[in-house]
């Protein structure tokens, strides 16, 4: 039996090496917190998504409160997010002090839908976070048009997406925020957490430097109530390595999306959906994520084939979590609902081999078949 991991994430070894060297020097130097090298991340992150500034920060989730709260976004404010997505997301706005409003998603992109959103828009609604789900970006204009129409900030939650873009321009770039997770599994991953915002904004950007810092320049005057949200100098230096092969690394992924459409054709596989390259939109393929019917069934069999999958996500946060209760949620939201009892994320890597992209398909085929 061919045994297929979800994930690889040892990194080569010339770049393991560089690594070492990278964590070798930050542990000489005796410099770990908001040093020169998280400078240097910031500035080149931001350079890499063509912003002006980029300030790190210690998680995706605290990219997108404070991301919030320096738009001057808080109590008594409401913020439209898709429902199927991380509880990170709206988490991150109920934490801002803010009211998360759920709207529904587009099928094809799984991104937060716009005619939806615009129906949810009061005069409470201060801004939309459209999230860039799997590596597929947002239809970033049509958000656009509504955000200008209505007077709405848009933070973009770019956690999956790093290197995806839209129309030519880099998720993150758009808005008047992006945030990013450099969580282990992201295309560009720390060895831990860590998160970064990029922004045009520079009153954006002065104002996240003191949130991430207590609300301090130089800890003897407090302008504001921040918090200790800083991305550390062994983090940045290895971001610093990681991000020369990010481009590398997401045409891999985009190369092994290829071998899994021409596997499902081989194999005439017509009853898994997969996901959609959409026009003007660069996918950078953070999750291979199909749409199947039995979908827990299928992946019990999947399972004890050998080929391991994940579930992103099972339930919308409209339904058992934690906004469950709310009156303003109660209103059913059926496409993100079918996904959420169809979607199943496949082995995806940058190292996946061609025969392990044929050997899950086969495993589906004869998955998929058991349940006819």
């Amino acid at each position: 039996m061919t045994r297929v991991p979800f994930i690889e994430l040892a990194a080569p070894p010339a770049v393991q090496a560089e690594l070492d060297a990278a964590v070798r020097e930050v542990l000489a130097s005796g410099q770990y917190i908001l040093g020169e090298r998280v400078r240097a991340f910031e500035e080149a992150l931001a350079a890499r998504c063509g912003c002006r500034f980029g300030v790190g920060v210690n998680s995706g989730t605290d990219a997108l409160e404070l991301s919030l709260r320096a738009c001057g976004i808080g109590p008594g404010d409401e913020v439209i997010v898709p429902a199927f997505t991380f509880m990170a997301t709206a988490l991150a706005v109920t934490c801002a002090g803010a009211t998360p409003v759920l709207a529904d998603i587009d099928a094809a992109s799984y991104g937060i839908d716009v005619e939806d959103a615009a129906r949810r828009v009061t005069p409470k609604t201060k801004a939309i976070i459209p999230v860039h789900l799997y590596g597929q970006p947002c239809d970033m204009d049509a958000l656009l048009r509504l955000a200008e129409r209505r007077r709405l900030r848009v933070i973009e939650d770019c956690a999956q997406a790093i290197g995806a873009a839209s129309r030519g321009r880099p998720v993150g770039s758009v808005g008047s925020a992006g945030c990013f997770s450099f969580y282990p599994t992201k295309n560009l991953g720390a060895a831990g957490d860590g998160g970064a915002v990029v922004t045009n904004d520079p009153a954006i950007a002065e104002r996240l430097a003191l949130l991430r810092q207590c609300g301090t320049r130089d800890k003897v005057r407090y302008e504001m109530f921040g918090r200790n949200s800083r991305l550390d100098e062994l983090q940045a230096a290895i971001l610093l390595v990681k991000l020369k092969y990010l481009d590398g690394w997401n045409e891999a992924r985009r190369e092994r999306a290829a071998w899994y459409r021409e596997a499902f054709a081989q194999e005439g596989l017509e009853q898994v959906g997969l996901p959609q390259e959409l026009a003007e939109r660069r996918h950078v393929y953070h999750l291979f994520v199909v749409r199947v019917a039995e979908r827990d069934r299928v992946q019990q069999e999947l399972a004890a084939r050998g080929i391991e999958t994940m579930v992103y996500y099972r339930r919308p946060l409209h339904v058992d979590s934690l906004y469950a209760d709310r009156p303003a949620m109660a209103a059913p939201l059926p496409r993100a609902e079918e996904a959420a009892r169809e979607v199943l994320a496949l082995p995806m890597s940058p190292a996946l081999g061609r025969d392990a992209v044929a050997a899950v398909v086969r495993a589906l085929r004869e998955a998929v078949g058991a349940y006819k």
